[in-house]
C-alpha cells in the first residue's frame, strides 16, 4: 500500500528551477501539495520560468519566480525575504542552483576557481544563511543538492567535485549547529537524464551509442530522472523523514557499487 506525502500548506523556496533537477523538485514538491517560489538566472518571460510556473501551479496553487543570480552579494537575502513575505513563511529550501565547471586541476583559472566555488559552494551557504530564521521559526529543512563527484570523481572534474564536496561538509555543520529546529540534508545525483545531457552524449561521434554505454554503466540500468531527485525531496521534507539530519544521500543508480 503506497504512503503519500502530504506537504499540503508548506511553503518551499527551491534555486534554479527552470530546468532539469531544479524543475523536477520544484513538480513534484507542487504536487504534494506545497507552495513553490523558485529562483533562476533566466527573465520571468523565459520557457523555462514559464515551465517552473506551469508546474508549480498545480492543484490550483500560485507559483512565485523571480530572476536573480544568487552568486551576487545580497541577492540571496533579497530573494529571500521577498519570497517569504509572499509565502507568509519558509518551511522547506531546496538549495539545487549550480553548474559544472569542469577544468582539471592542472589547468584550472583563478576565474575558474572563484566562479565554481561562488556558486557551487558559497551561493548554498548564503541562500541556507538568509533561510534560517524562517526555518527556526517553521521547525523546517534545508535540502542541499551536491553531487555523486564529492564522494568519487574522474579525471577533469576540478573544480566542480571540490565544490560539491565543501557542501557535504557544510550539511553536516548545519545540521549540528542549527538542530533541532532546523534539519539539514545533502542529497547528491549521479547521472541524471536533463536537457543538458543532449549537448554531452552529442560531443561523442556516435551519441547513441554513447549513452546506451553510459546507461550499461549503471547497476539499474538506465539514468535518473529530476522527477526522481524531485521524489525524494519531498519525502525528506515530510514528517516521515524527521530522524534525517546532517548526511547526504547518494543517488546514483548504484555507480557508487562499482570497484571500477
Amino acid at each position: 500500500m503506497a504512503i503519500p506525502i502530504d506537504l499540503s500548506g508548506r511553503k518551499a523556496l527551491v534555486t534554479g528551477v527552470t530546468s532539469g533537477i531544479g524543475l523536477g523538485i520544484a513538480r513534484k514538491l507542487a504536487e504534494a501539495g506545497c507552495e513553490v517560489a523558485g529562483c533562476g538566472r533566466s527573465a520571468p518571460g523565459h520557457p523555462g520560468a514559464l515551465a517552473f510556473l506551469d508546474a508549480a501551479g498545480r492543484g490550483g496553487r500560485r507559483g512565485r519566480y523571480r530572476s536573480c543570480d544568487i552568486t551576487l552579494p545580497g541577492a540571496a537575502g533579497d530573494w529571500v525575504a521577498s519570497m517569504a513575505a509572499e509565502l507568509g513563511g519558509v518551511d522547506i529550501v531546496v538549495s539545487n542552483a549550480g553548474r559544472n565547471i569542469f577544468a582539471g586541476a592542472a589547468a584550472c583559472s583563478e576565474a575558474e576557481w572563484a566562479e565554481c566555488m561562488n556558486l557551487d559552494l558559497a551561493a548554498h551557504w548564503r541562500v541556507a544563511q538568509a533561510a534560517r530564521p524562517h526555518l527556526e521559526a517553521s521547525r523546517g529543512v534545508v535540502l542541499v543538492i551536491t553531487s555523486n563527484h564529492a564522494f568519487s570523481t574522474i579525471p577533469g572534474c576540478f573544480p566542480y567535485n571540490v565544490a560539491k564536496a565543501g557542501l557535504v561538509a557544510m550539511v553536516q555543520s548545519l545540521a549540528l549547529e542549527w538542530g533541532p529546529a532546523i534539519r539539514a540534508v545533502g542529497i547528491a545525483p549521479g547521472f541524471i537524464d536533463t536537457p543538458g545531457n543532449d549537448t554531452w552524449f552529442s560531443s561523442f561521434p556516435d551519441p547513441a551509442e554513447e549513452r546506451r554505454r553510459t546507461e550499461r554503466l549503471h547497476p539499474v540500468g538506465r539514468l535518473g530522472t529530476p522527477g526522481e531527485i524531485g521524489a525524494l525531496c519531498a519525502f525528506l521534507a515530510s514528517p516521515m523523514a524527521g530522524f534525517i539530519s546532517g548526511t547526504t544521500l547518494v543517488v546514483d543508480g548504484g555507480r557508487a557499487a562499482a570497484m571500477q
